[in-house]
């Protein structure tokens, strides 16, 4: 596999302090087909400089024409053809989201050819509600998913339940809120674990996404109660949430899915 950078960075966007949207158009050749919920592969070379935010760290010497590279889920459509899009979190230690956060539009960077990742959609029946948990960046795949298939003329409701710490973090809220407003079959409920430190006070609900379920708001929005029988649950973000709401959902009656045994939760973890 060739090293050459690829890619450039067609557009940047900081959403919050220490968090990024980030689109990477390839360079002389086309991007393949990938399903909602799928990961590309990016790279850097260790001698690009890593952003003055980032903590201080002594790296070994690079070897020459190595690259860092990392898995981050693809947040764009996958009509898309001339860009990924990718959701992402200034890790202060990290190798390379530091160097990809000091990246400029119009910068080089290494984009794998290979998009990839079983953690897709079409694992739920056609006719099955999906619910979407997601804590910070997890809410990439999602993005991908609902730009790629929502439709308002379908029976399928869709709930997504997003959690940040703070208001500022709900990346996507706007385009969410608007998909909500055209798409009375989607939901979409937040929830804030810091709400102490908003300089305006924060009237939505507050702690842990899992808290959203607990307290039944998609019960309350869909009329019924999402169960086994009718809902299959994707978890993506933080470990320590996904172990929670599996703990819930098994509790509940779901179950956890692989290829040999389906069930109705699926989950991905980021760290």
């Amino acid at each position: 596999m060739t090293n050459e950078l690829n890619a450039v960075v067609a557009a940047k966007i900081e959403v919050a302090p220490g968090l990024l949207i980030l689109r990477v158009a390839p360079v002389g050749w086309e991007l393949p087909p990938f399903k909602p919920g799928q990961f590309a592969v990016l790279g850097l070379p260790p001698e690009v400089p890593r952003h003055p935010f980032a903590d201080s760290r002594d790296e070994p010497a690079p070897k020459p024409g190595t690259l860092i590279r990392r898995s981050y889920s693809i947040a764009s459509s996958s009509a898309e053809r001339q860009y990924l899009e990718f959701y992402l979190t200034l890790v202060r230690s990290g190798s390379l989201t530091p160097r990809l956060y000091a990246l400029n539009v119009g910068d080089r960077l290494w984009l794998g050819p290979k998009l990839t990742g079983v953690f897709t959609f079409d694992q739920a029946p056609s006719d099955a509600n999906l619910v979407m948990v997601a804590t910070g960046t997890g809410l990439a795949p999602y993005m991908s998913q609902l730009r790629s298939d929502l439709r308002s003329d379908h029976p399928r409701r869709i709930g997504v339940l997003h959690g940040a710490r703070h208001s500022w973090d709900l990346g996507y809220r706007a385009e969410l809120i608007t998909m909500q407003r055209l798409c009375p079959n989607l939901i979409y409920l937040t929830t804030v674990s810091r709400p102490d430190e908003e300089p305006v006070p924060w009237g939505g609900a507050t702690g842990y996404v899992q808290d959203l379920w607990a307290k039944r708001g998609l019960e309350r929005a869909w009329g019924f109660r999402p169960d086994a029988s009718n809902t299959h649950v994707f978890l993506c973000g933080n470990p320590e949430m996904v172990d929670a709401m599996t703990g819930i959902l098994l509790s509940e009656g779901f179950r956890e899915h692989s290829r040999s045994n389906p069930g109705e939760i699926h989950a991905e973890k980021f760290w």
